[in-house]
């Protein structure tokens, strides 16, 4: 069998590098097969087949130097029925346990009835007095696919986070028969250089999308074993570790959801229903609108970073000058350098190297930031304050106080940064209670949680003698609580997730967090690299967001989507307030179309090229209207382009705005759409919204 790695490098960050390597020529052995016919997947009847009494099941690990599929079948097996308060959802556990070996396996699974999806993760507990054998090579899926038809299977995935403009960049891989592909992060981050989403097309006009809650290291490996099957491996990266008595630990989450249909897009749309309906924040029992945010004139002025020259009575009067203008956010967003320290330039001290310093600047904000919160609050927005309470810099506060709870690189030529452990129970809950406190004393509604380290080697440099990957385990374990005890404690809290931009994205974080700044991608005047990220994205997510600095239409239609901090400064006097507010006028029409359908309109070639046209479709099925938002590059030499629309009803006529002619429209067919519709945009770095509806 051909063994073919995928990875990128952070210095030639959208290349895709082949390592190949022979193995033994047999074929990778999945633990169970599962045949499909073309009908959709009943997914209760699923789940009470394939977690069956006597069969293997769709999980593998290695206890004691053995495969789990060799003894498994002959532990004691139950299966219990749980009581499920969400609509929709089955709740299932099956354990395995051996009195023998000493252990137990408690298998979680949740069923989507309503989007054909499953969900489970495994818990591992030592029932034993002593310590467990070695647990090793944990596979929580480890399943082969068997379909009607025999032809090409193609892997649809996307490229993690590089700062890059190519992120998210859209792949399709036609997978060969004996290779396989792996995919896998890098640095401890899930998503940084490798994304945990994908949708696997097989010849039979049906797949299923996968999924990986972990926010850690993960890899998943995809083979195709013979003309009608695939198999899938996936699983944490470093794991080798025996249990404490009484000790357990908790695996990463797999997620299936099945589709049927000729178009792979029909299941990315699925996906994104599901996510909306299953796996994303609600409040008041609704997925929570992530925000469009404001600043408080980022970096003013220079060559202050972030907001570390930013006082109480500026923010305030930002705050007046915006209300002023009608431009009031639905969030007010305070970046980093709010803390102590972080505006001692004559002590060569940042926003970066004082975190660890978790108390608020009293010279700046002599009366907290509650104040600040209090007019924010007064123009009806909300208030929102960013934290890095995992990365700790050598001599602040946290790590002088509590040098014991510092995870430490020896010979580190990182300046003394240092990783929180928040696998220690004691130090996340007193981490969990400081923050808590500090968004109760200053008024805080939303809570931004940045991560600017690679953790893995941190991890590795941690663990206990026998226990490989035990500090990854508890830390992500540790993450998870944190965040799930915050919202617990702030029932209307909303978290936004930055790790150096998107880089920890994965089934786990997006159910608890959404990215509103999903890349440190910083050329802010190349809106094409914001395009690129937006139409990836798209194909998995339906909730992200990015900046934006420019007024014009092409720079501002390039950052669009779910969510949006506009940074624009109302101080600046070649800015025009007019020019602002008709963007917010304009992202208040369209912003609704981004929590329905997508459906790319050019492709997945090289979506960095500035020769191209990049154009997509937002459809809501419930009204059949949408829009359609189109860009013409710089060096591009065409002035139009045929788009062949999806959603729209081929025996149903449309009525088609131009939104920079609102007195130009037409009518087409939903067949003419469908099958070409052309696009115009008569110069070179133009952009074209428009928007279509029914006629009833």
């Amino acid at each position: 069998m051909m063994l073919i790695r995928i990875y990128k490098s952070n210095m030639v960050c959208f290349i895709s590098l082949l390592i190949v390597t022979f193995l033994c020529p047999t074929q990778l052995k999945a633990q169970q097969k599962t045949r499909y016919t073309d009908k959709p997947v009943n997914i209760s009847q699923w789940i009470n087949g394939t977690f069956a009494q006597g069969k293997i099941p769709p999980f593998s690990f290695v206890y004691d130097g053995k495969e789990s599929k060799s003894f498994l079948r002959a532990w004691n097996y139950s299966s219990q029925k749980l009581v499920s308060d969400e609509a929709n959802v089955v709740k299932y556990r099956f354990t395995y346990e051996s009195k023998q070996a000493g252990l137990r396996i408690d298998c979680d699974v949740d069923g989507y009835t309503d989007y054909d999806a499953v969900k489970w993760v495994l818990h591992f507990t030592n029932t034993g007095s002593g310590d467990s054998k070695i647990i090793s090579s944990v596979n929580v899926i480890d399943m082969d696919f068997e379909y009607a038809n025999r032809g090409d299977f193609i892997l649809h995935s996307a490229e993690g986070n590089h700062i890059s403009k190519a992120d998210f960049h859209p792949r399709s891989t036609v997978l060969t028969k004996g290779e396989t592909i792996q995919h896998m992060p890098e640095g401890g981050r899930s998503s940084e250089t490798a994304f945990p989403f994908f949708n696997i097309e097989s010849p039979s006009d049906q797949g299923f999308m996968f999924a990986i809650g972990w926010s850690g290291t993960w890899v998943s490996d995809f083979v195709q074993n013979t003309d009608n099957s695939i198999s899938i491996r996936s699983g944490m990266k470093r794991f080798e570790s025996y249990l404490k008595a009484d000790e357990t630990i908790r695996t990463p989450s797999m997620c299936l959801l099945f589709w049927n249909s000729k178009n792979r897009i029909d299941g990315h749309n699925k996906f994104r229903r599901f996510v909306l309906a299953h796996q994303s924040r609600k409040i008041d029992g609704e997925f929570a609108k992530y925000p469009l945010s404001s600043g408080f004139n980022y970096r003013d002025p220079a060559p202050c970073t972030e907001y570390s020259c930013l006082t109480e009575d500026y923010a305030i009067a930002m705050i007046r000058r915006y209300t002023q203008f009608g431009l009031i956010p639905e969030v007010y967003w305070l970046d980093a350098g709010w803390y102590t320290g972080a505006a001692d330039f004559e002590m060569d001290q940042t926003w970066a190297n004082t975190v660890g310093n978790w108390t608020v600047d009293k010279s700046r904000f002599p009366g907290g930031l509650k104040p600040i919160a209090d007019e924010v609050h007064k123009v009806g927005a909300k208030f929102m304050v960013w934290f890095e309470p995992e990365r700790v810099i050598e001599g602040t506060q946290w790590a002088v106080e509590h040098p014991e709870w510092m995870l430490r690189l020896p010979d580190s030529h990182l300046h003394g940064w240092l990783l929180f452990d928040l696998g220690n129970p004691e130090a996340r809950k007193w981490m969990t209670q400081w923050i808590i406190d500090m968004i109760r004393e200053n008024g805080i509604d939303y809570y931004r949680q940045d991560f600017n380290m690679r953790p893995d080697a941190y991890w590795e440099a941690n663990e206990e003698p026998g226990r490989i990957g035990m500090k990854e385990v508890r830390h992500i374990e540790g993450l998870y609580t944190f965040w799930d005890d915050l919202m617990a404690e702030f029932p209307e809290l909303l978290i936004d997730n930055c790790a150096s931009g998107g880089r920890r994205l994965d089934l786990e974080t997006i159910s608890r967090s959404a990215p509103l700044w999903r890349s440190d991608y910083y050329h802010y005047d190349d809106p094409d690299g914001y395009q690129g990220h937006t139409y990836g994205l798209n194909f998995f997510l339906p909730l992200h967001g990015t900046g934006i600095l420019q007024t014009d239409s092409y720079s501002f239609r390039s950052s669009i989507s779910s969510a949006l901090i506009y940074n624009w400064k109302i101080t600046d006097k070649n800015v025009s307030y007019i020019d602002m507010q008709n963007c917010l006028k304009e992202y208040a029409e369209v912003r609704p179309y981004f929590y329905e359908d997508y459906y790319p309109l050019v492709g997945i070639e090289d979506l960095t090229r500035d020769d191209i046209w990049l154009a997509y479709q937002m459809h809501r099925p419930s009204d059949e209207s949408g829009i359609i938002v189109a860009f013409r590059r710089e060096k591009s030499e065409d002035n139009s382009l045929i788009v062949r629309l999806g959603g729209v009803q081929a025996d149903k006529s449309y009525k088609v705005i131009n939104k920079d002619d609102e007195n130009f429209t037409s009518v087409k067919s939903g067949k003419e759409l469908s099958e070409g519709f052309k696009l115009s945009i008569q110069q070179p770095k133009g952009s074209l919204l428009l928007h279509y509806e029914i006629i009833k």
